[in-house]
């Protein structure tokens, strides 16, 4: 595999995306691929599909294509969803809520232990097999289990305090749905931000430059 940090971020953010399709591929019962083929599901050329592969080695044969199994499975290892890290949630409303009962994280390379809110009438809710507990006990909560990272659903208000106190424990990575900008203040953490009014107001723009094509 080449130097990770020599790696586009547009390369690794499709890495997700191939191996969704790939997973689709083996439930309609198909073994074997190329790369023109997978382009043409995909809407992607088949030469970007090569060039983002040979990034860590390529998988795939000449005259053979890709075997669906084994280039889903390598792909998963490159991503490291198999290393189950423990993730924690911040912020039991609506959101904090749907995230914790309808996402599997299993399937996505984490284990969510724990969910924590400073809402006292949220405190003892069970959310999918977990009792919310006070933020309070974040501090005895990662001397004993020591997550990986945290999801955060939290208003921006809270984000800074929530964030430095997170990091006091020992948690540097975030799946950050609040609007708080973490690396302005920690330039060091890993975070990943998911803005749904941005991607809400992107359909918004296409919808209207596809009307004004019309």
């Amino acid at each position: 595999m080449k130097n990770e940090h020599n790696i586009s971020k547009s390369v690794i953010s499709r890495l997700p995306r191939y191996y969704r399709f790939l997973g689709m591929l083996l439930d309609e019962g198909i073994e074997r691929i190329s790369s023109s083929e997978l382009s043409d599901k995909m809407g992607l050329t088949a030469s970007q599909i090569r060039q983002d592969f040979n990034h860590f080695g390529g998988f795939g044969q000449q005259g053979y294509g890709y075997n669906v199994a084994q280039l889903r499975q390598n792909i998963g290892h490159i991503i490291g969803i198999d290393h189950y890290y423990k993730i924690i949630l911040v912020g039991a409303g609506n959101l904090g809520r749907a995230i914790a009962q309808h996402l599997d994280f299993h399937k996505k390379g984490f284990e969510l232990d724990g969910i924590f809110d400073s809402d006292e009438r949220l405190v003892g809710l069970d959310i999918n097999n977990l009792a919310v507990r006070h933020f309070s006990d974040i501090d005895t909560f990662c001397k004993n289990i020591t997550p990986a990272a945290a999801i955060l659903c939290i208003p921006e208000s809270a984000g800074k305090e929530v964030t430095s106190k997170l990091i006091e424990c020992g948690i540097n990575s975030f799946w950050n749905f609040s609007h708080y900008n973490i690396n302005e203040d920690f330039p060091d953490a890993i975070v990943e931000n998911v803005h749904l009014n941005d991607s809400l107001m992107t359909l918004c723009y296409n919808i209207t430059n596809s009307e004004a094509a019309k």
